[in-house]
């Protein structure tokens, strides 16, 4: 009986923090699907039936080591976005992340620091600062890039504006298109974003005919990268299997 009590206190303790980090901290929910996740792997030991335990324990290993593969191809990537001092082309694309009104959400603001970084190592480079208007975002993402690096000692006419794109590939697609118009070669081009982001970047860039290197951002909040790189995993399945 003191068993049971134990590990059925361990499930509610990991809903009541899924509950937290779900409802109450924006931008967290792939941590909460984690412990709701180790919950019923817990009440699944628990309370099914041998044959059952055995399924759910091979699915779960299955599913650990494609997660591995695929977090192992995120992690390098991230890593090797953060050698600034191999990525000097010519133009730099800023990828674009949520605006809370007219505020940065703490994603863009370290992705603007770190363009701010890059262009002030290679004050040759110019900058693509890419992202159109969202839900609840009273200018468009690319509009505040744009206002912030300007604040920061960026002459204007280092940046360029997308203001269009709704998702990555869009992002990507419409600053190419910006670029190639002024004769920018594909092997000149850096992409920025999120280390977690940095893979699936850079694989559309690809598919879209860029030799792109990539140039990670400064992280965030541990926990809240933490839960960037969980769902990753899937963003990257996404683009294996869809293609966007």
């Amino acid at each position: 009986m003191h068993k049971m009590k134990g590990w059925v206190l361990g499930c509610l303790i990991l809903c009541i923090l899924a509950a937290f980090f779900f409802f109450a901290m924006r931008g967290y929910s792939y941590i909460s699907y984690t412990l709701i996740f180790l919950a019923f792997l817990i009440a699944v030991h628990h309370l099914a039936p041998l044959w059952l335990r055995r399924v759910v324990a091979a699915v779960t290993c299955v599913g650990l080591c494609y997660f591995c593969f695929v977090e192992g191809l995120v992690i390098t990537e991230a890593v090797r976005g953060k050698q600034l001092q191999k990525a000097e082309r010519g133009s730099l694309i800023v990828l674009g992340a949520a605006v809370h009104g007219s505020e940065p959400s703490l994603a863009l603001y370290h992705r603007m620091a770190s363009a701010l970084t890059y262009l002030e190592a290679f004050p040759e480079s110019r900058v693509v600062v890419s992202g159109g208007q969202g839900k609840g975002e009273d200018i468009s993402e690319a509009q505040c890039m744009h206002d912030w690096l300007i604040r920061h000692g960026v002459e204007e006419k280092r940046i360029l504006m997308e203001d269009r794109s709704t998702s990555t590939m869009e992002n990507l697609r419409f600053s190419w298109e910006i670029l190639n118009e002024l004769g920018t070669a594909p092997d000149d081009v850096a992409v920025l974003s999120s280390g977690y982001h940095l893979y699936r970047a850079k694989s559309m860039a690809r598919s879209l005919g860029l030799e792109a290197v990539g140039v990670t951002a400064q992280p965030g909040y541990p926990i809240y990268t933490l839960g960037m790189f969980i769902r990753e995993a899937f963003g990257v399945t996404h683009l294996w299997i869809l293609g966007d």
